[in-house]
C-alpha cells in the first residue's frame, strides 16, 4: 500500500506544469505565516493598512447586502462605479477614460496585473521590469511563459532609473515595460522627466506601459505624476490602480484598469472566463468610497506622514542608511553595514527581538543588502519596534 501511494504521489508530480515548478514562494507570505507563530511579534511585513475600512463604506457595503445586491454584475463593472472611476481619473490625472470601453474593474490590481499581462504577452516575449520591485511581478510574467528583462536600482542612487540601461534592455523581443509608482518596496516614485524618457522609449519602439500606480493617493512630497498624462501614452499605457491601499478596503479585493479599448476588450475576454466579475457587493461599497471618503482618505494619509517621518529618521540615526520615500508606506533601509544580508539580518531580528521584517532579496537580487519595513501599523507599535531593532542592530 505504502508503494503504492509514492506511485500515485510521483505521478501526480509528474504532472504539474514546469511554469507551476520554477516559480518560488512568496518571501513576503513566508515571515507573514512566521509571525503567527511567534507571540509578542511585532510585524513590519505585510503591505496592508492598519486601518479599519471606513465606517461610511462598510455600511454601504452592508447595505447592498440588505438590498439584495448580491447577484453578478455586468462583466465590465457597475456601470454607476465605471462613470464615476472615469470622472475621478479626469480629475486626478487629467486624462479621459470612456466609461463604455476603456475601463474594466477587476479583483484587486493582482487580477488587473494578470490579465494585463496575458492579453499582451506572448510566450518568449520580454517585459522590462524595475528592481528592487514587487514579488508578483517576473513571477506573473514567467506564469505566461513570458521573459522579465531586470533594471536594477540601488539605495546608494536613491533607486533611481538608468534610463541608458532601459535602452539598451529593449530587444525585437519586448513588448513592455511595467513600472510601479511610489514603489512597493522602496517607496520611491519616479518623477517627470524620468516618465518622459520611458514614455519616449515606449513610443519609439512601439511598447506597451504597464503602470501600476496603486499607491499614487499615498504621496508626501509634491503631486503624483501619472504617464498615462503624457503625450502619446494613453493609446499604449494600461493603468492599474484601486481602492485596497488608499481606501483600506483589502480584503474587499477591488480594483480597476483604464486602457486603449482594444486592449481593455481583450482583457474584458479572459475577465469573463476566468472572473465573471468583481465582487457587487465590493463595487456597491466602492461608489461610497469615491463619492464620500475623500476625508478618510486624507486623514490616512497624514498619519502615514508622520509615521514615514519617525521611522525614516530612526533607521538614520541607527546608522542604517535609510532613503526617504516619497509615498506608500514601506521604508526600505540598506543593512550592509551589519555583514549580514538582508535574510540573515531578518531571521536574527525575528529570533533576536521578535520584530518580522521582510528581506530585501525577495524583491529582486539588488535588494540584497536591504530590509523592507512597511509603517502601516500604529505609531506605538513602530516606537517598540524601532526599540528592538536599534538594540538587535547595536548588538552585531
Amino acid at each position: 500500500m505504502t508503494k503504492l501511494r509514492l506511485v500515485e504521489k510521483n505521478n501526480i508530480e509528474s504532472l504539474i506544469s514546469a511554469a507551476g515548478k520554477a516559480i518560488p514562494p512568496s518571501g513576503i507570505r513566508e515571515f507573514f505565516d512566521i509571525v503567527y507563530t511567534t507571540p509578542g511579534c511585532i510585524s513590519l511585513g505585510v503591505g496592508e493598512p492598519d486601518f479599519i475600512t471606513p465606517w461610511r463604506i462598510s455600511d454601504s457595503g452592508t447595505y447592498a447586502i440588505k438590498e439584495g445586491h448580491t447577484h453578478y454584475t455586468p462583466n465590465r463593472g457597475l456601470p454607476v462605479l465605471l462613470e464615476l472611476i472615469s470622472a475621478s481619473l479626469l480629475k486626478k490625472i487629467g486624462v479621459e477614460y470612456d466609461p463604455e470601453d476603456e475601463l474594466l474593474i477587476t479583483m484587486g490590481v493582482s487580477q488587473g496585473l494578470d490579465i494585463a499581462l496575458r492579453s499582451i504577452v506572448d510566450p518568449g516575449d520580454e517585459v522590462i521590469i524595475i528592481e528592487p520591485c514587487y514579488v508578483s511581478y517576473p513571477a506573473n510574467i514567467s506564469l505566461i511563459l513570458g521573459k522579465p528583462v531586470v533594471i536594477e536600482t540601488s539605495s546608494e542612487e536613491d533607486f533611481s532609473i538608468d534610463i541608458l540601461k532601459v535602452k539598451e534592455a529593449v530587444t525585437p523581443r519586448t513588448k513592455a515595460i511595467l513600472l510601479n509608482y511610489p514603489s512597493n518596496p522602496t517607496g520611491i516614485s519616479i518623477n517627470k522627466d524620468t516618465l518622459e524618457l520611458i514614455a519616449k522609449i515606449a513610443i519609439e519602439h512601439n511598447l506597451i506601459v504597464i503602470s501600476d500606480e496603486i499607491y499614487s493617493s499615498i504621496i508626501f512630497d509634491g503631486e503624483h505624476f501619472s504617464i498615462t498624462s503624457i503625450q502619446g501614452m494613453k493609446e499604449r499605457t494600461i493603468y492599474l490602480n484601486g481602492f485596497s491601499k488608499s481606501h483600506a478596503m483589502t480584503g474587499w479585493r477591488l480594483g480597476y484598469i483604464a486602457g486603449p479599448s482594444a486592449l481593455i476588450g481583450t482583457m474584458l475576454k479572459i475577465h469573463q472566463y476566468t472572473a465573471l466579475c468583481a465582487p457587487s457587493i465590493s463595487q456597491y461599497a466602492a461608489i461610497e468610497a469615491i463619492e464620500k471618503a475623500d476625508k478618510d482618505v486624507e486623514r490616512m494619509r497624514q498619519e502615514y506622514l508622520k509615521r514615514r517621518n519617525f521611522i525614516v529618521n530612526e533607521f538614520n540615526d541607527i546608522g542604517l542608511k535609510c532613503v526617504m520615500p516619497k509615498g506608500a508606506f514601506y521604508v526600505f533601509p540598506n543593512i550592509s553595514s551589519t555583514g549580514m544580508t538582508s535574510r540573515e539580518y531578518a531571521l536574527g531580528l525575528l529570533k533576536a527581538e521578535k520584530v518580522a521584517v521582510v528581506p530585501g532579496e525577495v524583491f529582486g537580487k539588488c535588494g540584497k543588502s536591504n530590509i523592507r519595513c512597511s509603517y502601516a501599523t500604529s505609531m506605538e507599535a513602530l516606537k517598540e519596534a524601532m526599540i528592538r531593532i536599534r538594540r538587535f542592530t547595536q548588538s552585531l
